[in-house]
């Protein structure tokens, strides 16, 4: 922390010391009161528009800057004094809005001193040499924009320097996430509008300056408007997701599972609702621990998961109990991969941590199949309790079997499949 303010002070201090000897304002106080104030209510109105962009581990405010148009025309002395008055009254809001960050204060006198110093580094460029291009056409184009790119990577410099001893950035790789954050686009904006300014401030237009203030100032209030907006639309699809997801297994959870039901209840389709148990749960629990038992729910998530297709759903509709929904197959379909999750848990094992060691679990698993028409008159939920109903029954039957239904046949006959030599947990 000692570094970092050192580093800020240092900054602020090379500031006041070449914004004072390059001399003093370039144009006559009341011009420069005029200017100051209309570049302070824009300053001030743009301070409402803050967009927080998160870049690696940092937390960046993004906002269009017009310091290079303000000491292009009134020097380095005048940007210097511009900065501690609009830099303090947006500290002092803040402050009084409860917004502040915890060091506000410290980063305060960075954000006077940083724009500072590389808006009169961008100052003495252009001076330089712009006597040598003024004759070309689009000569000053030609070397503003170049000159806001360089004050663009010099900035993302300081700013790396001051993450990095805040703790913020640690890696090659937060500060490359930094960098890519940048917009090229934005700092292409900027430089036209620093132009466009610093033209009219020349040539004493006050209505086309005032007017593009407004301009940009409208533009980036809708951007900063559909921003929020695609920000709120971000966290509450976040939090849909959430609402809907099992924590355990990342699967849908019961309550996804009768959104879906609903929205099948009417749709007129053939669908097989397997409802399916881990046998013997309880001893696995006991004999291991929870977190061994955690480790098998998952292993049979996965499983269950990775044979299915994009327009089947699984759901963790219990502890160790889940719903499958299987759409677009025959009976005969939903049969067949029915026994494949059957034969496939039974020959596989879960791995998981015990004491120190890496074991894996046998266990095996028992389902109940209802095939089934989708139609208004006859909610899927009944469906489901006569698939539940099958897996019952199933268990009772000696587990690690499956036990199938199709309720769309005209012999109404239900059917026990298992293979032989089962051996159960």
């Amino acid at each position: 922390m000692y570094r970092l303010r050192f580093f800020i002070l240092f900054i602020f201090a090379s500031a006041i010391t070449v914004a004072f000897i390059s001399g003093p304002i370039d144009v006559n106080i009341s011009t420069y009161l005029l200017i100051f104030l209309v570049y302070f209510l824009f300053t001030a109105l743009y301070s409402n528009l803050k967009t927080i962009v998160r870049t690696g581990n940092v937390n960046v405010d993004y906002s269009i800057s017009y310091n290079l148009s303000l000491v292009l025309y009134t020097g380095p002395l005048g940007l210097f004094i511009f900065e501690v008055f609009s830099r303090f009254y947006v500290y002092f809001i803040r402050k009084k809005n409860g917004t502040a960050d915890e060091d506000e204060f410290l980063h305060t006198f960075y954000n006077i001193g940083g724009p500072t110093l590389l808006n009169v580094f961008g100052y003495y460029c252009f001076f330089t040499v712009y006597p040598y291009l003024e004759h070309l056409t689009f000569g000053f184009w030609f070397l503003l924009i170049p000159i806001v790119i360089m004050i663009d990577i010099l900035s993302s410099i300081l700013l790396l320097i001051i993450f990095h001893f805040a703790g913020n950035i640690s890696t090659g790789q937060d500060a490359w996430a930094f960098i890519k954050g940048k917009s090229m686009l934005d700092t292409l904006k900027g430089a036209i509008s620093n132009g466009l300014l610093f033209l009219f401030l020349t040539q004493q237009h006050w209505e086309a300056l005032i007017g593009l203030f407004i301009l940009n100032y409208l533009v980036s209030r809708s951007a900063v408007l559909q921003s929020r907006t695609l920000q709120h639309k971000i966290e509450r699809d976040r939090f849909e997701q959430m609402a809907y997801t099992d924590f355990l297994t990342k699967l849908h959870n019961r309550t996804y599972m009768n959104k879906i039901m609903n929205e099948l209840n009417e749709s007129e389709q053939y669908v097989g609702i397997v409802v399916t148990d881990i046998d013997t749960f309880k001893r696995i629990n006991d004999t291991y621990n929870h977190n061994v038992g955690d480790k098998v729910i998952q292993h049979f998530a996965n499983h269950i998961k990775s044979k299915l297709n994009h327009h089947d759903y699984v759901f963790r509709s219990g502890g160790e109990e889940f719903t499958i929904i299987l759409t677009n197959r025959t009976y005969e379909e939903c049969q067949k991969l029915v026994m494949l999750l059957k034969e496939e848990v039974e020959r596989t094992s879960a791995p998981a941590e015990y004491r120190g060691n890496t074991i894996d679990v046998d266990y095996t698993a028992t389902f109940g199949l209802n095939y089934y028409r989708c139609e208004e008159n006859n909610d899927i939920r009944k469906a489901y309790i006569q698939a539940d109903e099958l897996l019952i029954k199933a268990k009772n039957n000696g587990k690690n079997r499956v036990h199938l239904f199709n309720s769309t046949s005209s012999t109404d006959q239900e059917e026990i499949l298992t293979i032989e030599n089962e051996n159960p947990t």
